[in-house]
């Protein structure tokens, strides 16, 4: 594949402040939800009524629906932290472009999964597997710096990746009926993976576990 080649090209670097759009836009789909909860039922992601009755705006508009205002705090919190520095360094375009394709390709793996796993019927909800797919792209891209794990433990960015990763996959195989929102992490960070060497010719394993 060329450098040039569409996939690799890429986006004219501006900065507009995506990340906050972002988040206001999931702040208003949860005041839309709460207030009106019939919404729920046509923009949460739901197996069933994707394969069914064709419902597929829903592996886009699930990543900004969320079950609670803690849900919706933690997520929007982590977005900011992570998201507005990380925007600066690929560009708002960029950015935008790598949250919403790890977004929906999460979406899309839990789809597939719980469809075949008899879970057709789970509805799935948060930004989760975009937001996993942003800390990825932050550690690779700033990995010396530290993140203070529950506000306590200072871990290199490339590490706290690895242990969030590793709890992840722990609580998926261990606790399978709730894994559903595991699984849909698991998929952001591999979407994230992806876009990562094929836009930015980084590799993140090789940035976790350089030489220092």
């Amino acid at each position: 594949m060329s450098d040039s080649s569409f996939l690799r090209r890429p986006l004219r670097y501006s900065f507009f402040n995506a990340t906050l759009f972002l988040i206001a836009a999931n702040v208003l789909v949860f005041l839309v939800t709460m207030t009106a909860r019939q919404t729920l039922g046509y923009i949460a992601l739901r197996p069933a009524a994707v394969l069914q009755a064709g419902a597929w705006w829903q592996v886009f508009t699930y990543m900004f629906v969320h079950a609670n205002f803690t849900h919706l705090f933690l997520n929007m919190l982590s977005l900011y932290l992570f998201g507005v520095q990380l925007e600066r360094r690929m560009g708002s375009g960029e950015f935008l472009l790598y949250y919403l394709v790890s977004g929906v390709g999460a979406g899309l793996v839990t789809l597939l999964v719980n469809n075949a796993t008899g879970q057709g019927m789970v509805y799935v909800v948060g930004a989760s597997g975009a937001i996993f797919a942003v800390l990825l792209a932050f550690a690779s891209f700033f990995p010396d710096t530290r993140i203070f794990i529950f506000g306590i433990l200072p871990m290199r960015a490339p590490t706290a990746v690895l242990v969030f990763a590793g709890i992840e996959v722990f609580s998926m195989f261990t606790n399978f009926s709730a894994g559903v929102a595991h699984l849909t992490h698991l998929a952001g960070i591999l979407f994230g993976y992806g876009l990562l060497v094929l836009r930015f010719r980084i590799n993140p394993i090789r940035v976790f576990f350089r030489d220092r």
